[in-house]
C-alpha cells in the first residue's frame, strides 16, 4: 500500500495502482453525486467538477503527493455538495444562489436586450439557437428562456406550432416502444420472454423474410409481434 503515500519515486506498477484506485474512487464519487451533475452541469455542479478534477489530477501525476489527502478532501467536498443540494430544496435563498430562475430573452417576438447582456449571450448566438429549431423569424417566438443549465428553451406562438392529431380530433394508437431482441448478432433471451416469444418463433420470422439470423445486426419487435431487422453490410 506504499503507493498511497508520497514517495521519491514510484514503479510502473505503483503508478498503475494509483490510476486504478483514483478511477474507481472518482466513479464512486460521481455515483454519490447523482446523475444530475453528469447530465447537466449547473453552477454548483460546475464548481465541483473543477475542484474534483484538479484535486485528483495532482497525486496521479506527482509521486511526491499522497492519495489519502486528496481522497479525504474529495469526500468532504462531496458531503458539502450533497448538503448544498439538500439545503437548496429547503431554503429559497440558497436555491436562488445555486439554481437561479431562468432569464427571459424573448417575449412575444421582442428581444430583451438587457437580459441578453445579463446572460452574456450575443444576438448572433440567440439567432443560432433559433436556427437549430428551424425558426427563421423571431416574431414567431412566444418566449425564449435562458435556463440555469446553459440551454435556451424556445416556445413558438400557438398559431405557428405544428398541428397534432389531438388538435384535429384524430384517433391515435397507443405508444409502443419496440424491444431489441438481437443486438450485433446476439439474441436477447430475456426480451423474447417478456414478449412471450421464443427462439423458434424468431427463426420462423427470419425464414419468412429470407434472412439468416447470423446476418442480422439489429432486430426489434413491437407489441403486435412485428419484426424489424437491420442486416450487416
Amino acid at each position: 500500500m506504499e503507493f498511497f503515500s508520497s514517495q521519491e519515486s514510484l514503479t510502473i506498477g505503483q503508478w498503475a495502482l494509483r490510476a486504478l484506485v483514483g478511477f474507481f474512487f472518482l466513479v464512486f464519487i460521481a455515483k454519490i453525486m447523482g446523475q444530475r451533475s453528469i447530465s447537466q452541469l449547473r453552477f454548483m455542479d460546475f464548481v465541483m467538477a473543477l475542484l474534483i478534477g484538479n484535486i485528483m489530477a495532482h497525486p496521479l501525476s506527482d509521486e511526491g503527493l499522497g492519495l489519502v489527502g486528496s481522497m479525504v478532501t474529495m469526500s468532504v467536498l462531496t458531503a458539502l455538495y450533497l448538503l448544498g443540494v439538500f439545503l437548496t430544496l429547503r431554503w429559497n435563498l440558497l436555491k436562488r444562489l445555486f439554481d437561479p430562475p431562468p432569464i427571459t430573452l424573448v417575449d412575444k417576438g421582442k428581444i430583451h436586450y438587457q437580459n441578453l447582456k445579463k446572460a452574456r449571450i450575443t444576438v448572433e448566438s440567440l439567432l443560432t439557437e433559433l436556427r437549430k429549431e428551424s425558426i427563421e423569424d423571431i416574431q414567431k417566438v412566444a418566449m425564449a428562456l435562458w435556463e440555469p443549465g446553459g440551454t435556451i428553451s424556445i416556445f413558438l406562438e400557438p398559431k405557428y406550432q405544428p398541428l397534432t392529431p389531438s388538435d384535429m380530433g384524430m384517433a391515435t394508437k397507443p405508444f409502443d416502444l419496440p424491444r431489441m431482441i438481437i443486438k450485433e448478432g446476439k439474441i436477447n433471451q430475456h426480451e423474447l420472454e417478456l414478449l412471450g416469444k421464443d427462439v423458434q418463433w424468431l427463426y420462423y420470422q427470419a425464414t419468412l423474410k429470407n434472412v439468416a439470423l447470423e446476418d442480422i445486426l439489429l432486430a426489434t419487435v413491437d407489441q403486435k409481434g412485428n419484426l424489424y431487422i437491420c442486416l450487416y453490410r
